[in-house]
């Protein structure tokens, strides 16, 4: 048969099975489509896609970061700012100019003494610093609020009282002023700590730096009444009169055991210290 008379009867044959025909161009018609898919597929460059892991799921970065050489998932929502950082050293000194002292008043809150020392201030349009100890501040805080509500200011008085927190790891120093930092403002409602008091004035450059830059200005004092050891109201009180001169940050205390004694001594000294010309203020901040 020679090669014209097999290409005539092949293709005889061919138009005579028109479903064979149907069949090879939609063979070709699938082979062309998915190449052209897998041409154009987002971010193709010929290599293989990425496996899927063994769940089925494709492989993605671990929860909490983003994969590489992409920008991060922008994240919504306010996260309000804390107060500004403020000096590190310790603060004397009053914010009114003149002749004002400071009212300050360590170790409470106390349910029993901490509301005697509040109408002894109310009566004489007083407003002092109350230093708290955390815990303290944690178990009473319907006082906390009472204490910010009239108008006076918080201080942070560490965690412990431990008065030789100076000689332990920093570590420690800092868990005890930001730990009762935050239970101050949580129960005080988010009203700001504007101060940190040491205990016992245990000071550290580091401890100081700490609470500088959480907003509060590390306070010290000029005049220690000793009301703490109870010696009897008229001699708090000649202690108060004595020291005067020192500088106008007086110490007083509403914590640690009966503060009868102080409530009456604070009483007489506020009156006294009117009468001597003294103005109230707070101490500087900033």
């Amino acid at each position: 048969m020679t090669g014209r008379r097999f290409t005539s009867v092949a293709l005889a044959r061919f138009r005579s099975t028109p479903q064979l025909v149907a069949i090879i161009l939609a063979v070709l018609v699938v082979v062309i489509a998915a190449t052209v898919s897998a041409l154009l597929k987002p971010g193709s460059d010929g290599a293989a896609a990425p496996a899927d892991d063994a769940k089925g799921r494709s492989a993605a970065p671990p929860p909490g970061r983003t994969a590489p050489n992409r920008p991060p998932t922008p994240t919504h929502g306010h996260i309000p700012a804390g107060p500004p950082a403020v000096p590190d050293s310790i603060q004397h000194q009053a914010e009114s100019p003149g002749k004002y002292v400071n009212i300050t008043i360590d170790d409470g809150p106390d349910p029993e003494w901490t509301p005697k020392v509040l109408q002894v201030l109310k009566k004489h349009h007083v407003h002092a610093v109350f230093c708290m100890i955390g815990p303290q501040a944690q178990a009473n805080p319907a006082l906390v609020k009472r204490v910010v509500g009239e108008g006076h200011r918080l201080c942070d008085h560490t965690v412990h009282h431990n008065t030789a927190m100076d000689k332990k790891p920093m570590a420690y120093q800092t868990s005890e002023i930001l730990d009762a930092w935050n239970m101050i403002q949580h129960a005080a409602g988010g009203a700001r700590v504007y101060y940190y008091r040491a205990p016992g004035g245990a000071f550290t450059p580091p401890s100081r730096a700490v609470a500088a830059q959480h907003g509060m200005r590390p306070l010290g004092w000029n005049i220690d009444t000793k009301d703490f050891d109870r010696p009897g109201v008229g001699i708090i009180l000649h202690t108060m009169k004595h020291e005067i001169h020192n500088g106008p940050t007086i110490l007083f205390h509403d914590g640690g055991g009966n503060r009868a004694q102080t409530v009456a001594a604070l009483d007489q000294a506020l009156t006294w210290l009117k009468q001597q010309g003294y103005g109230f203020s707070f101490p500087k901040v900033d």
